[in-house]
């Protein structure tokens, strides 16, 4: 058998295959493509729609908790805190230093 009779047989297998997969396929009543592509798609209105939707029950949520949307409030810290934290880091920074230089 030469080569070009090999690979022709292949390709007969190959499309024998692929025709009684698309039967089967047929029978299953699913298809190569998938349809969830074309199908599982809402439109602009219906994407606005439910975009309304949920803002309306985010809104009816918060009221019923009885509280507007606020931010947290911002802690400060005073300038002594600052300054203990500070030399407190200074000083570990320090020691570090020592024991590396001691090594």
């Amino acid at each position: 058998m030469s080569l070009e009779t090999i690979v022709q047989e292949i390709d007969n297998e190959i499309a024998n295959l692929t025709q009684a997969r698309n039967v089967l396929a047929g029978l299953n009543g699913s298809s190569s493509k998938s349809s969830v592509a074309s199908n599982g798609r809402f439109s602009a209105a219906s994407r606005a729609k439910m975009a309304a939707a949920q803002k309306a029950r985010w809104a009816k949520y918060r009221a019923s908790k009885g509280q507007a949307h606020t931010a947290k409030t911002v802690r400060i810290m005073s300038a002594s805190a600052r300054r203990k934290i500070a030399a407190a880091q200074k000083a570990r920074w320090a020691k570090v230093r020592r024991v590396k230089k001691a090594a």
